[in-house]
């Protein structure tokens, strides 16, 4: 009997044991289960506060973009009207350089107030040499009584650019360009040892000339931006007349 009180007292005191240690455990469950709810909920409140800013950010994103897109709008006026003022005023400078060359014309001055200014600049831009010499209205009398005139000479040390001018550039005119060429050196033997470039000048220039003056070598200017502009092609190689 004794045996018995004492295997039950053992037993209750295991179960005591076991019902205590269970409590135990069953608590930090719970205290976990209670850390990871209020977890959750913090999460739910941070997600919930995130979201709430993400909407206020899109809000403030969409209004930056209307504001670009009003400012590119206003970018692209802005650009059109300058582009619209720049394409005015190269017409008007443009129309105001060939008042100007009729003006000239009038007067007889082509040469000395719309060539002489350009040609320093279209030799350099053409040839890459910067002129020692440029000479307008250039006049040699021969013994045999026959004379010459050059409207424009300009002189380099690699070259020399023989300036023909007339109002209105023909086809004839190309031609007799060709004989002055010819007989540049009997009335000037002091340039017979440079190449000579033949440049034909006029107030405007009808294309099918422009296009003859080119087969036969000559370099064309016309009234344009900058006074007097080359009116050959991009890739249009004049020709050295030795």
């Amino acid at each position: 009997m004794a045996a018995v009180v004492e295997r039950v007292d053992r037993l209750e005191t295991a179960l005591a044991d076991f019902t205590t240690s269970v409590g135990i455990e069953f608590n930090k469950l719970y205290n976990v289960q209670i850390q990871t709810q209020k977890g959750l909920q913090r999460l739910q409140e941070e997600m919930r506060e995130f979201k709430e800013e993400m909407s206020l950010f899109k809000g403030e994103m969409g209004a930056f973009k209307d504001e670009m897109s009003d400012f590119k709008d206003e970018m692209r006026v802005f650009k059109d009207e300058v582009r619209a003022d720049q394409e005015a005023s190269r017409r008007e400078r443009i129309e105001m350089n060939r008042k100007w060359g009729d003006l000239a014309n009038k007067l007889g001055t082509i040469v000395e107030d719309l060539v002489y200014p350009s040609l320093s600049r279209i030799v350099r831009e053409t040839f890459g040499e910067e002129p020692r010499d440029i000479v307008v209205r250039f006049k040699r009398r021969l013994s045999d009584g026959r004379r010459e005139e050059i409207d424009a000479l300009a002189v380099t040390d690699e070259l020399i650019v023989l300036n023909s001018t007339k109002a209105t550039l023909r086809s004839a005119d190309v031609d007799a360009f060709i004989l002055q060429i010819e007989r540049f050196r009997e009335f000037f033997p002091e340039y017979a040892a440079l190449p000579v470039v033949g440049l034909l000048a006029t107030l405007s220039v009808d294309n099918s000339v422009l296009r003859y003056a080119e087969r036969n070598g000559f370099l064309v200017a016309a009234v344009g931006e900058e006074v007097m502009e080359l009116k050959n092609r991009a890739d249009f190689e004049p020709r050295r007349w030795t």
